[in-house]
């Protein structure tokens, strides 16, 4: 699995989705995306706009 980039756009293959056993201040959802040994994460690459991270 490739190391993430801060300000990169990925795509995720592979991947499981489960309802969260514990709600977590950062994510707050009821569901979490867990990877698993086939995930696969592509960096897309297609000159998109920055997101600018200030608010």
């Amino acid at each position: 699995m490739p190391s993430l980039k801060t300000g990169s756009i990925v795509k995720d293959d592979c991947f499981e989705v489960a309802r969260c056993s514990s709600m977590y201040k950062i994510i707050d959802h009821l569901f979490l995306i867990c990877f698993i040994s086939s995930t696969i994460i592509y960096e897309v690459i297609t000159g998109a706009l920055e997101i600018n991270l200030q608010s």
